[in-house]
């Protein structure tokens, strides 16, 4: 009886021990937080690493737009608050992309994050959320002043499905006109040399803590946004695989 009691304890133990090193073997779902200045490339970027990292891309500006078409309560508060011209406060927006992940099951996944954290409350939120089940990284997209104004300056959006052009990098094959469904193209009203200055300068002022904050937790990369898209993207990919070994 006693020989059996010990196998069956030795057999408990083994297998406890096999659960463990299963789980210490498991990959963990990766996070990658994209940062980078208004025209950086966040968005095209975003799209692209999702594809080939096989991973959900989540811009929380289309988050906060879509919880407010469909009337979510979220949605609603942010609606009251963007009409009196005030800021989306933290607490909402961390709230709306933790709905969605957890809706979609993304926190099983891993996802890209575009537009997120601004600000250094959103950082320690995500932080909380995170814990230590998950592979970080940040990534911040670095440009010359010069050359983002003439991404900003020289972008088109097509009226009716939002197709992006550029005068110069990207332009449509008839002027004025969207290649794939002939809609008007326009330029956004905030995409002037002008108003674009004031953003990048509120941006730096905004961002500062953050990259320190990122940067003190060792989980930065600094990556030049220069080059060609695809030199950029490659560049992207090698930190990101080089988090993941």
């Amino acid at each position: 009886m006693k020989n059996i009691l010990l196998l069956f304890g030795l057999a408990v133990v083994l297998l406890i021990g096999l659960t463990t090193y299963r789980n210490s073997k498991k990959e963990k779902p990766l996070v990658v937080i994209l940062m980078g200045a208004p025209g950086a490339g966040k968005g095209t970027h975003s799209s692209e690493l999702s594809k080939t990292l096989n991973i959900p891309h989540i811009s929380t500006g289309d988050l906060c737009r879509e919880n407010i078409k469909n009337e979510t309560p979220l949605g609603k508060a942010a609606k009251e608050l963007m009409d009196k011209g005030e800021l989306v406060p933290d607490n909402i927006v961390v709230e709306m992309l933790f709905n969605h992940i957890h809706d979609k099951g993304y926190d099983l996944t891993g996802y890209i994050l575009d537009g997120f954290p601004r600000t250094l409350i959103q950082a320690k939120a995500l932080d909380q959320r995170l814990d230590k089940d998950y592979k970080k990284i940040a990534l911040n997209l670095n440009i010359d002043e010069e050359k983002l104004i003439d991404r900003i300056t020289g972008r088109l959006i097509c009226t009716s499905c939002q197709t992006p052009f550029h005068k110069t990098n990207l332009p449509p094959k008839v002027e004025g006109k969207c290649d794939k469904c002939a809609s008007d193209l326009y330029q956004r009203d905030d995409d002037t040399k002008e108003v674009l200055k004031n953003r990048l300068e509120a941006y730096n002022k905004d961002t500062k803590a953050l990259i320190d904050y990122y940067q003190d937790s060792k989980v930065l990369k600094d990556i030049d946004s220069n080059g060609s898209k695809e030199i950029v993207l490659e560049n992207l990919l090698k930190n990101i695989n080089q988090k993941k070994s």
